[in-house]
């Protein structure tokens, strides 16, 4: 199977294709999920959100920290948003598309879209200046957190919406495609969580444009 193959996701459902490719490497990539017109409102919204944030002086949203930093101009920011759908109709509506509900079909039953659980609708925005609080990421696995907070490793999804484009120079998304089967020990040893950030003779870059959606299981690395 193509690792760098790109689809379509569309109302009708997940085809057992895309399943398959989902099922063997952990990811997916979805092209043009978004139209112009819903990044640029996208966009808008989250401006408001960050503006309203930086005149109050928010600091936790449900008790989770919001992330501040600076922009290339020293202007200040907010590089990471949490439980977002929550302060926007336009992101909650966002939300509810088919196309989007239809992802959960890669986890099967009684799965969910927590909008309203851990983090919410999370908008992260990097970047990579000397007042930036968000730069290069290290290796993780976004499904550690259930197993500390929770004891017990839950079957769980990221879905990444893009709004800008995100190619290799300005720091894509980088997986290990297939080690979300690779059980607990190497979910938990592989790498030092979040401090190594070194190229991995494994990884694969996902180069994302404006308006693409991507999909990776809670255990991939």
């Amino acid at each position: 199977m193509d690792i760098t193959r790109e689809f379509v996701l569309e109302k009708e459902g997940i085809t057992p294709e895309q399943k398959a490719f989902f099922d063997e490497f952990g990811f997916i990539h979805f092209k043009n999920y978004l139209t112009p017109e819903q990044i640029q409102n996208a966009l808008n919204a989250v401006a408001d959100i960050e503006k309203e944030w930086i005149n109050a002086s928010v600091e936790k949203i449900n008790g989770i920290p919001i992330k501040y930093g600076k922009d290339e101009n020293g202007t200040s920011i907010v590089q990471r948003f949490a439980f977002s759908s929550l302060e926007s109709e336009y992101l909650h509506n966002l939300l509810q598309d088919q196309r989007l509900q239809n992802l959960k079909d890669f986890l099967g039953n009684g799965s969910r879209i927590a909008e309203t659980e851990k983090d919410g609708l999370v908008i992260n925005h990097y970047v990579n200046t000397g007042e930036s609080n968000f730069t290069k990421l290290g290796w993780h696995t976004d499904g550690l957190r259930d197993l500390f907070t929770q004891f017990k490793l839950n079957p769980m999804l990221n879905v990444g919406i893009y709004l800008d484009d995100s190619p290799k120079e300005k720091g894509s998304l980088r997986i290990i495609p297939g080690t979300h089967n690779k059980g607990l020990p190497d979910m938990l040893f592989r790498k030092k969580y979040f401090v190594d950030n070194t190229e991995d003779p494994d990884e694969f870059i996902v180069e994302a444009s404006a308006g693409d959606l991507t999909v990776h299981s809670g255990r991939l690395w």
